[in-house]
């Protein structure tokens, strides 16, 4: 990744709250989508699902033909990272799968992401969830106006080596608003290549830390979209939308965890 000048497009607080209306959608789909999760599901049945939740509450899906994505969501099984293309895929018992999605709502995106078991999961696997949100949580209890980016990227770093597990560098988190991807790029690692940027009250975030099993490195499949790990080793994902006000942080996809249960 090489060093470039980001331009951060703050919100005022009117305009965190219409994304805040854009987030509640999304975190209702995604709460709807996870009774559908389970053994003999196809990825197709699920991203139709979430396109129809997500267009009968009048919005839009952001993903959908997104520099040419096919479906309103990326859906990524086991090994695949992040950016999986939805289709015939049967998810099977013990498999675990990453939902990607996004919405508009008055012209305001949303992003959010987690990761979710497929019937039962063995407990490695389990513990491989479990700390890729914990990650996710870390980074945006280190949030706090005046401190850097950084910050961010030093918390998903720490808790993903204390467990055992690598972040991918290759995929970063973004800023968000009027446009599904801003600045700044938000590394869930410790970079130096890339600028590391005062935070302040007006910035939204789309936080998102990719957490593999074995080797941060990744593959891209033929179909150019889907992402790998290169060892086939499972990954997990898990995103919010979180903006920072004067008073503090507030996560705008917010709902109750995927894997409490666990």
């Amino acid at each position: 990744m090489s060093f470039r000048k980001q331009k951060i497009l703050l919100k005022s607080p009117d305009q965190v709250d219409k994304m805040e209306a854009s987030a509640e959608v999304l975190a209702s789909v995604f709460l709807q989508i996870r009774k559908l999760v389970c053994p003999g599901v196809t990825t197709g049945t699920i991203d139709e699902a979430i396109e129809t939740l997500i267009r009968d509450a009048g919005c839009i899906p952001s993903f959908k033909g997104y520099h040419g994505f096919p479906g309103s969501a990326c859906i990524s099984v086991n090994e695949e990272v992040v950016h999986g293309i939805p289709g015939n895929r049967v998810l099977l018992e013990g498999d675990i799968v990453g939902i990607d999605a996004g919405v508009i709502k008055d012209g305001w995106h949303s992003d959010s992401a987690e990761t979710l078991p497929v019937g039962s999961i063995d407990p490695e696997t389990a513990k491989l969830l479990k700390t890729t949100e914990e990650s996710l949580n870390l980074a945006i209890a280190a949030i706090e106006p005046g401190k850097r980016l950084s910050v961010i990227g030093a918390a998903v770093e720490d808790h993903a080596h204390a467990n055992g597990y690598s972040v991918v560098e290759t995929l970063v988190g973004h800023g968000i608003g009027r446009n599904l991807h801003e600045d700044p790029q938000v590394p869930n690692f410790r970079c130096y290549t890339m600028p590391d940027p005062v935070l302040e009250a007006g910035m939204v975030l789309a936080i998102e830390p990719m957490i593999n099993s074995g080797t941060k490195r990744v593959i891209t499949a033929k179909d150019e979209w889907t992402i790998l790990t290169q060892d086939n080793r499972l990954s997990a994902h898990f995103e919010h939308t979180v903006a920072i006000m004067e008073d503090g942080v507030r996560v705008l996809t917010r709902r109750p965890s995927c894997i409490a249960g666990l």
